[in-house]
């Protein structure tokens, strides 16, 4: 332990390494905040009643599995601490999320678009 303890002490590398890496990743989040807003009102993509979003253009098809992917690990993670399927929580989530979006944006429902 003393050896790890000497060569953190001795070589700053990792921690400098390891403060830029947080700041990029704190610096990710609200551009990608930003992205999915703009997304959202150009109708590009627009939110469906599972939690997901979905990709009305086929340019918004990498964002939207990024974004996905993002919500996806948050309500697995849900799922697990409170024993519930995940579908569960996505819909939980989704009736949060179509709430708070502006007026505008694409909500897909049965599998048919309409604005909010």
């Amino acid at each position: 332990m003393q050896r790890i303890l000497k060569m953190i002490t001795k070589n700053p590398l990792p921690r400098f390494f390891g403060a830029v890496f947080l700041t990029f990743a704190l610096y990710a989040i609200p551009s990608w905040a930003e992205s999915l807003e703009s997304l959202r009102a150009s109708g590009a993509i627009g939110e469906s009643v599972t939690g997901y979003v979905v990709a009305r253009e086929p340019s918004a098809q990498a964002e939207v599995n990024t974004i996905n992917a993002k919500r996806k690990a948050i309500y697995q993670e849900k799922a697990a601490a409170q024993g519930v399927d995940i579908n569960q929580v996505g819909k939980v989530y989704a009736e949060e999320i179509i709430q708070k979006v502006p007026p505008g944006t694409w909500i897909q429902i049965n599998g048919q678009w309409r604005q909010k």
